[in-house]
Parts: structure tokens; sequence; C-alpha cells
């Protein structure tokens, strides 16, 4: 990465900064600005999030907020109610209350001195999402959003669930917000207060995962928040940006192709990570494409991107299957439209022998699939750590029906969203399926491309589930991931079908036969032959500012490991998320958190299904020190989903809090 030293004007940092709410409560923000913006205001960026401006985002902050400033624009990077430095209490995600706020922050920053009254919003993540339901409220300042790696449907396409199935990673996102909301504010910027501001986080944020999966379904509780409810309320430009190995990719197409204002979209070959950082890389200059966004919509200055075709991916090539990649080989390119005209649907039946094309011996096949399939398809949202993306997936098609095309006589390029209908019955009335599409080299090597999860009690809406009838056949649609993907001659497309993906999904209650009838299947790529002209350097070398100065004690890390127990023939994956562990040195404040998951299952029975997870993080200066430990676990039985939790906090030492959860939550058609 380029570092930018020195920035080409002087910056001015106000490391904490108390901004008062109409209802009295004040929210923490650290501000990067030209130096003399007072006297010749800037526009505004806000970033709006719950993880912490002193501590836990300060390095990825600091190499990207006096960059931004530096370009002419004050960067507000702002706590979220009940989080970091934040006064009040956070109990929830994209609450009424937190978009409230938001407005209310957005009107201050404009009316400040060093503001010109203009706001944009910028965020990854947590960010981006409320990026984009902030701006359907439509508050006067707000001028230009930039989103990555979020979503416009809470329920449909988000961490929690999909395609009504009860992901993996709800209990893993659930654990780690349970961790952040246990860490206090930093006595240095809040005073003596800063215990009674701990206590009532201990006391009452709450366990958030028991009330997500008390939402099973598509029902008011997700709708809020979610965009795609009236994209018409959004009105300001939007630029949309995601990854292939992300798990948010699907957005940015619905974000072009809805939205009515100026929008634009962009997916690389990244994990959840903004695209200076992207891994696999590579990695762009995206701080000067921002900075564009922010100049045409902000500034009035024309940048020449609002006439620029309105979505560029990355056309990935052929790579080896491998749970971890540095960089992956291919070429940008970009659609005038999305949809594009320049990409046809074909349809691939399946065959009662396993081929997969333009039809053969009709049949039924069934499957009914270990439960081990599944552990080599890393998670539903990838961070770019070793492990975390799908490995070989020829293991995976062992437990599964698999369908394949003859080796392709030219280079076929799949843009978009493949769909695969299936006709089928089931012999239970709680069923899922699992569909997943490779690429298949000459030497057998099975590279996930793309997948899809359907419960199939949500055959007809994500709303109002029905139990399936034993026997009886049913059509349904399952969509999978956007992507785009050249398969190369000679190589082969193959589709996998199975009847559980644990642990990215929680299996049905009980083991199930998928019957497919075959003449009625089939499924759908978005092929382009006449793939569009590669863009050529369409972006320079990613660049930031200086990095913050770190005393690094412990470095960050992730593993990822399978295991077997032989005695019991219990399969499971352990996982370590070690966020590192240093003192930054400005603030004399050293900071550390290390999570660990594990997730296990017998092969033949779905009410074995366990996770467990837990989050441990210190911080310290002087002779104040906090730790915390959370853990979950996570079981099921064939009626409820089983949750406990503890929550233990220390203070120099001392123990002052050891809570506990047990909850039972009744199943609903999953």
């Amino acid at each position: 990465m380029k570092i930018d030293h020195p920035l080409p004007q002087t910056i001015r940092e106000i490391e904490h900064l108390e901004i008062p709410l109409p209802d009295g409560t004040r929210l923490a923000a650290r501000v990067w600005m030209p130096e003399g913006a007072e006297a010749r205001p800037v526009p505004a960026i806000l970033e709006y999030i719950p993880y912490r401006k002193n501590d836990k985002t300060l390095e990825r902050d600091h190499a990207r907020a006096p960059w931004m400033a530096a370009q002419g624009y004050a960067y507000v990077r702002v706590d979220l109610r009940g989080t970091g430095e934040s006064e009040g209490l956070m109990t929830d995600e994209y609450t009424e209350t937190e978009l409230q706020d938001g407005c209310d922050l957005i009107a201050w920053i404009a009316a400040q001195g060093w503001c010109d009254g203009g706001v944009g919003i910028v965020g990854i993540s947590w960010g981006g999402f409320n990026g984009l339901q902030l701006a359907a409220l439509r508050p006067p300042a707000l001028k230009a959003v930039v989103t990555i790696c979020s979503t416009d449907d809470r329920y449909a396409d988000d961490i929690h669930y999909m395609g009504g199935t009860v992901l993996g990673d709800h209990l893993s996102w659930a654990s780690v917000m349970f961790g952040i909301n246990t860490l206090p504010p930093d006595p240095a910027h809040v005073g003596d207060r800063w215990r009674a501001m701990w206590e009532e986080r201990l006391d009452r944020s709450g366990l958030w995962l028991e009330n997500w999966m008390q939402h099973q379904t598509r029902d008011d509780f997700w709708k809020h928040g979610s965009v795609c409810e009236d994209f018409s309320d959004i009105e300001v430009p939007v630029y949309a940006v995601s990854g292939w190995a992300d798990g948010y990719c699907r957005a940015v197409f619905r974000l072009v192709e809805h939205l009515k204002g100026p929008v634009k979209g962009l997916v690389g070959p990244w994990a959840h990570r903004y695209p200076h950082l992207g891994e696999p890389g590579p990695a762009i200059d995206w701080l000067s494409e921002e900075v564009r966004w922010w100049d045409q919509w902000m500034k009035g200055r024309d940048t020449g991107i609002a006439d620029e075709p309105p979505l560029r991916v990355f056309l990935q090539d052929h790579a080896r299957p491998q749970t971890h990649y540095d960089s992956r080989e291919g070429a940008w390119i970009d659609l005038l439209a999305w949809p594009s005209p320049e990409i046809t649907r074909e349809a691939f039946a399946l065959d009662a022998e396993g081929g997969l094309g333009k039809g053969g011996k009709d049949g039924i096949l069934d499957v009914c699939s270990p439960l081990w399939v599944g552990r080599h398809g890393g998670k539903w949202c990838s961070y770019g750590h070793p492990g975390d993306q799908p490995g070989d997936q020829r293991r995976e098609d062992a437990g599964s029906l698999t369908f394949e095309t003859a080796p392709l006589d030219a280079d076929r390029h799949m843009v978009g969203d493949a769909n695969l209908v299936l006709t089928f019955k089931v012999d239970r009335p709680v069923a899922q399926v699992a569909a997943r599409l490779m690429d298949v080299a000459p030497c057998g090597a099975a590279t996930r491309v793309s997948y899809g999860l359907l419960n199939l009690t949500h055959r007809g809406s994500h709303e109002q589930p029905e139990t399936l009838v034993p026997g009886q056949s049913y059509t349904v649609t399952v969509p999978l991931k956007h992507v785009a993907q050249t398969f190369r001659t000679g190589h082969r497309i193959r589709l996998g079908l199975s009847t559980s993906y644990f642990p990215i999904a929680w299996p049905a209650p009980e083991p199930v036969t998928l019957s497919v009838v075959t003449p009625e299947s089939w499924l759908e790529l978005p092929l382009c032959d006449a793939v569009p002209e590669a863009v050529e350097a369409a972006f320079g070398p990613a660049r930031a500012a200086e990095p913050l100065a770190l005393d690094v004690a412990r470095a960050p890390g992730a593993t990822w490991q399978l295991y077997e127990d032989v005695d019991t023939g219990r399969l499971g994956i352990e996982v370590t998320d070690d966020e590192g562990a240093a003192t930054i040195v400005r603030q004399d404040f050293f900071h550390g958190a290390r999570g660990q998951e594990r997730y296990s299952i017998l092969p033949d029975d779905p009410l074995s299904a366990e996770g467990e997870t837990s989050w441990t993080h210190e911080m310290r200066r002087d002779d104040w020190s906090v730790k915390t430990v959370t853990r979950t676990r996570m079981t099921c039985t064939a009626t409820d989903y089983l949750v406990t939790a503890r929550l233990e906090a220390f203070l120099n030492g001392e123990c002052i809090r050891d809570l506990d959860w047990n909850v039972r939550i009744p199943r609903n058609h999953n």
C-alpha cells in the first residue's frame, strides 16, 4: 500500500468531541478536518458505528480519515449511543433511536462553523446499513452515501438468515456484539462517569441472540431498516460496494437496479473489507475513488464519475480451490445497465444420469446428506482470514447429489445470479436444500463459485412459511449468490445438491430425503459470451495516510481447524479470531481481544448440532484495567432452540459482574 506522507495539507484532529442530542444524550466523536476549516468551511463525511472510535477502529480510521480530510473534508467518526464514550444504552442494531440519533447528528454537523452545510455518510457493514437507512429518512443536509458490504434487506440477505435457514454466522455475530457491549468508556474522556456508564451496559444491553431467534420469519422486526421495502425513499446519490467473498454482494445489484437517483456499483474479489484493504486482492486505490464520488456530489466538481457505467465488477478467472487467497486473477469489466442486455440466461437441464445440459434421461433421484456436508463451505461472510473460504468441494460432493456438464468447448463467462428451478418431493414436513455451483478443473479439483440455500417451508413466502406434505410434488426457485466468473475451455460446470449445509446453516430437525424430479428441474446461468472489454488501469494501487503508532504485544491472527472425535463420531470446526493486543502509543492505552468459535455435529443426528462461542476483551492504562469474558452456547431439540450465555466482568482483577442467561426459543418452520 502506498503511504501518502506528507499529506497535501495540514490536518487538525479532535480526539474527543461530545455532540449533544435533543434529548440531552451526548455522543462521542473523533474529528479530522483541514486546518483553518472554521474560516473556510468544508463538506463533512460521517461514519456512525458502534465499534469504538478511541481504540477498536482507530488503526483503520487513522489510515483513511486524515487522508480524506487532506482532500478537503471534515471526517466525523461517531460512536453510537451506548458504545465507546457515547452516553446512553444500545440494545439492538438499527433501532428507531439509532436512526433518529443519526438524523440529529447530520443536522448538528451541518450547523457547525467548519462545515459548509453538506454531509455525506460512509460505512462498511453496520455503517453501510445505517447509511442506507438514514438516506431513506431524507435528512435535509445529507447529500450522498457510500455504502460498503451492506444490505437493503435485513432478513433475506443479512448475517441472520439465508433463504429462511438460520445461519451459523447468526450465532457468531451475536457473540461479537455480546462482547463489544461489555466494554466501558475510556475514563480519560468521560471522567468519573465511566463506571456508571459501564455498569448500565453490563446490566441492560441484553442477549441479542435471544431477540433475533424470536423472529425466524420476515416480520416487521426485519422489515424495519430494510430499504428494499420502498427504494423510492432514497433520493440522494448512492455508491454501493462489495466483494464476491463478502456475504453482501447481492445488494449492490439490487440497488443499481432499483434506485432512481444517481447510483454506482462496484464488486471486487474481496471479502468483508474496505477495498483499499481488499483481500483477496487486488486491493485498489479506493480512497481516491471515494473522493471522486464526494467531489461530484458534495463539491459540485465534474469528476466524470456521474457519466461512467453504473456497474463495474471483477470478472474472476479460475482459481484452484483453497480456503484463503492472497489474490485472484481476473479483469475489471463495466456493465452499461443492470439487468444487462449483454447477459443471456441459459437453462441447463438436470438429468437422471447426473448430466447438466440440454436434457437426457428422465427420472427421480434421492439424496439424504450426511451432516458433515458443509464443513468445507467456509463462512457465510468471509473476512479474508485463513480457512474462511470454501475448500475443495469434492469432499462435499461425496455427500451430495451432483450434476455436471461435459467439458466446455469454449470459455463461458457468468455474470450475475444463477437460479435453480427445482421440482421435488420430501419425506418430512420441514426440509432445506443447499445448491452449490462449482468450476471443475480437468484434474478434478472443484472450486465453489456460488451457492444458495432455501428452507423449503419458505417456498411461497418468507413471511408465512408452510410445512411440507410428505410425498407431494413442489416446484421452487433457489436463488444463488451473484458472481462474475470465467469457466475455462475444458473445465466442467457442476451443481451439487444437499439436504444440509452445517455450520453455514442450522439443520432441519429430522433427517430428510429429498427426491429431485429431473425432467422438471434445471439450472439457469447468466452467461455473457461476448464479455465486455476489460477496463485497463481501472484503479491505481491502494493508498492511505500514515499508519497509527502501536506497541504490539500480540499480532492479530486467525486459525480454522477441522476435527473428528473418532470415539463419538462427532465432527467439528474450531475457529480462532485473534484481533491481537497493542498499546496505542499516543494514548498510552492497551487493548486486546480474542474470539473462539466451535461448531460440531454427529453425521446422522441433526439434533446433535452445537455452536459455542467466546470473546475475551482486555483494556488498561496505568493502574486501571478491565477484562470481560462472554460465552454463548446454542443447541436444539426437535421443537426448540436452546441458548445459554454467561458474562463475566473484571475491574482491576476483581469480578464485579457474573451474569447468566438460559433461554428456550420455539422453532418456527426451521
